[in-house]
């Protein structure tokens, strides 16, 4: 039985000491401002991405994985002797499935050695189905297998998030739900929710202690009775509010892992400066 080898995109923006652990192959999203063109995570970092956007003037924009690099990724690896599963963003948020579906479709003698999942997810709870899976390669599974326990996880992860302004998911068209708290007051925070692949409206908090607060309560919610519980908090410059987050979400679900990433900047191009996210996986 061939190794698997695990390939995903930097929407996931896994910390890189875990990528490497677990060998998982990360293909870039691309940045696209002005004239010119940056590979998520790649040829451009969440740092230098923040410092810039606070003085642009010109907004960038993204583009999914092209379908070239998918196929390229994937024949590399097959040539190597592995098989191999793809998790990517959620299909109803960007084409990156669509173009690792087209990838495969243009290696047609990989025959059944390459599996494409839509994780209907971004960001770590993405990032927690795939160390998963990653966990579960290292012991000795196969494809088949990989791939199942791969649509398992979804229904063990969430993610909620809050925001400083909807401004630029209005601009990327990620909105979804929320436009419901479009011309929300400055004072009022917004939580957002990644259900079924979408971001959805939560509900409206004033101030944003509160609304951090709330966060955790909501998914204290979702993960009783559910163990063990992990946590990642995600944030996109805003790193003081991210790391209280996740200590105290840590605290009140009795965490067993956490993780501590930024958002990268494709997806912070549609987030916006200031967003904090809080990620967990329970019951797997």
């Amino acid at each position: 039985m061939a190794k698997v080898a695990l390939v995903s995109d930097s929407t996931a923006y896994l910390p890189g000491d875990l990528v490497k652990k677990y060998s998982i192959t990360i293909t870039p999203q691309s940045l696209i401002w002005g004239e010119e063109h940056f590979q998520d995570g790649i040829d451009i970092l969440p740092d230098e991405f923040y410092k810039r956007l606070a003085s642009s003037k010109d907004m960038p924009t993204t583009a999914q994985v092209s379908v070239v690099t998918m196929k390229n990724t994937f024949e590399n690896l097959l040539e190597a002797g592995y098989d191999v599963l793809g998790m990517f963003i959620s299909s109803k948020l960007s084409g990156t499935v669509q173009s690792a579906l087209q990838g495969k479709d243009m290696l047609s003698k990989a025959g059944d050695r390459i599996a494409i999942v839509d994780t209907l997810s971004t960001s770590m709870a993405m990032g927690f189905q795939l160390l998963t899976v990653a966990r579960a390669i290292a012991a000795g599974a196969g494809l088949a297998e990989c791939q199942q326990l791969a649509i398992e996880t979804q229904k063990h992860t969430g993610v909620y998030f809050v925001v400083e302004t909807l401004e630029f998911l209005r601009r990327g068209g990620r909105i979804g739900g929320g436009a419901a708290f479009l011309g929300t007051t400055l004072n009022i925070k917004p939580i957002l929710q990644l259900r079924e692949g979408r971001i959805e409206a939560v509900e409206k908090v004033r101030t944003k202690r509160k609304a951090y607060e709330r966060v955790i309560a909501l998914i204290q919610q979702d993960v009783s009775g559910r163990t063990p519980v992990r946590l990642a908090v995600l944030h996109a410059n805003a790193e003081a509010d991210a790391r209280a987050i996740l200590e105290a979400g840590a605290a009140a679900t009795q965490a067993v892992e956490t993780v501590f990433t930024s958002v990268s900047p494709v997806v912070g191009t549609h987030s916006g400066p200031g967003t904090v996210g809080l990620a967990y996986m329970a019951g797997m």
